[in-house]
């Protein structure tokens, strides 16, 4: 596909007003191998502005020497030069998140810096730490004073966002002590991709595809975010949380929600959250009994994935060995309104599947009348719109066509549009990049407000109490690792007509 040059460039604004991050947990994994990379590369592309820090703060014993060689090691293999500057913007502070007197000190910290680089005391607090220990977090940085003072303040809290509708509520009451909710950036990586983004463009940019976007030409919607690794280092976590708090109320039914939203009155974050928000409370509600005939839940075993041994869910360390954590899950969703009414959305995600990918298929429906059953015996696949989130970010559009030749043959055909094309794309930003870039703007667009977080969290309860009160009754299945989960979640979506179309 041809992109013109005309149409493939724009301006994209360096901000001006200095400022300060602070990272919580930034010894930890997700800063050192996510945020201070992406920062560097928006360093890099002269997407920050001219004064700005880095303040780290984390229970390791580092200094800003110790820290510095820490993160130039992350950073090897760019150009030396720019590493360095962007090494000068880094600082480090060691912090005990239960000792108040340690607060005070990188109050003091913070305002030295602010002070002495000219950024106007604006702050950005990055919540890089384990759900358990945010709202602690939250009310040092309250009783501190660190929220107080002139300049901007933000926080940006990572998912999952609690752990259940109760502790998201009282995490929100806690925030709302010391952060107005514009100033609040509940971050979900997800909707940074380029793809997610571009489903918006796609349906509001384009005359022929929202008219046919509903009930009367869509059969069904599916949802797929599939792994090939175990839960490796994230056992102690994962064990708590599983694959319903893990992936679903979080990143699938944003995806969801981006899919199934009303057309917004201005391409504006405030109108498009409000739609999405009334996707969420259209979600057909159910009991946990309700949830059996909805869902199927399953948990690897051991086995071979590319011709290597692999361990099972429960034999990984830290794992309990009578864990019924499930690690899969394919669930039937409703959006009960004018557009959606009868159209079933399957979400399904899992670890140790068949390959990696993550993407949203929209299938059409089968055609109402073929005028070629004499001519072809076999049936006419319907059309189907297909979002590839990750690996290859794409969209495809499949349809049929007639092969070459006197007879008459039908074909499956994709037109595709890949992101990762160097001829049309120069450069793909990662998407914490472009979630970090909006937090320093105050854009709320690819971020989730209190109600979207909360009627998330009402929805996927049933299922979560159901997997805890009965997981243990044979709820979960095991399946085998590099397969697409459990033999029931073909019968699963089977009994409705329909197949999966990842496989």
């Amino acid at each position: 596909m041809d992109v013109s040059d005309r149409d493939s460039k724009c301006l994209v604004e360096r901000p001006a007003e200095g400022f300060g991050l602070l990272i919580f947990g930034a010894s930890g994994d997700l800063a050192k191998r996510k945020l201070l990379p992406s920062l560097y590369r928006l360093f890099r592309k002269g997407m920050l502005p001219e004064r700005f820090f880095i303040l780290g703060a984390a229970r390791s014993g580092f200094n800003d020497i110790s820290y510095r060689e820490i993160i130039s090691e992350v950073l090897s293999g760019n150009d030396a030069r720019h590493v360095r500057e962007f090494l000068r913007r880094i600082y480090y502070q060691p912090l005990s998140y239960d000792d108040t007197s340690s607060f005070r000190k990188l109050k003091e910290r913070a305002g030295g810096l602010h002070r002495s680089l000219r950024t106007g005391g604006r702050m950005l607090f990055y919540f890089a730490v384990p759900p358990l220990l945010a709202e602690d977090i939250v009310l040092s940085v309250g009783g501190s004073g660190l929220a107080r003072g002139k300049g901007w303040k933000r926080v940006v809290m990572e998912k999952p966002f609690g752990s259940d509708l109760q502790s998201a509520r009282q995490l929100n009451r806690v925030l709302h002590r010391y952060f107005p909710e514009e100033a609040i950036f509940r971050i979900d990586h997800y909707l940074g991709k380029e793809t997610v983004q571009d489903i918006l463009l796609f349906r509001f940019a384009n005359s022929i595809f929202e008219p046919i976007w509903n009930r009367n030409h869509i059969d069904h919607i599916q949802i797929t975010a599939a792994e090939t690794i175990g839960v490796g280092s994230r056992a102690g976590y994962y064990d708590r949380t599983g694959i319903v708090r893990d992936m679903f109320q979080n990143h699938l039914i944003q995806l969801l929600g981006i899919i199934a939203l009303e057309p917004p009155s201005a391409f504006d974050s405030l109108r498009i959250r409000e739609e999405k928000v009334k996707v969420f409370r259209a979600l057909r509600k159910m009991s946990s009994f309700d949830v059996k005939d909805l869902a199927v839940f399953g948990q690897y075993r051991s086995g071979r994935m590319e011709g290597e041994k692999v361990p099972g869910y429960r034999e990984e360390r830290g794992i309990d060995p009578e864990s019924t954590t499930p690690t899969f899950a394919a669930i039937r969703i409703f959006v009960d309104n004018w557009r959606w009414h009868g159209v079933p959305f399957y979400l399904r995600s899992g670890k140790r599947l068949k390959r990696r990918v993550t993407e949203v298929s929209i299938h059409f429906h089968d055609l109402p009348h073929s005028i070629f059953s004499h001519e072809i015996r076999e049936g006419i696949e319907p059309n189907v719109l297909v979002f590839r989130i990750q690996p290859d970010e794409a969209i495809e559009l499949r349809f049929q066509s007639k092969l070459p030749g006197s007879r008459l043959c039908l074909r499956e055909v994709k037109m595709s549009f890949s992101y990762t094309d160097e001829a049309s794309v120069d450069s793909l930003p990662d998407a914490y990049e472009r979630v970090l870039l909006d937090c320093i703007r105050g854009d709320h667009l690819l971020f989730v407000g209190q109600e979207g977080v909360e009627l998330a969290w009402e929805f996927f309860m049933p299922f979560i109490e159901y997997i805890e009160q009965d997981g243990s009754k044979g709820a979960v299945r095991f399946y085998s690792p590099g397969t697409w989960g459990p033999r029931a979640a073909d019968g699963f979506i089977k009994k409705d007509g329909r197949s999966w179309w990842v496989r």
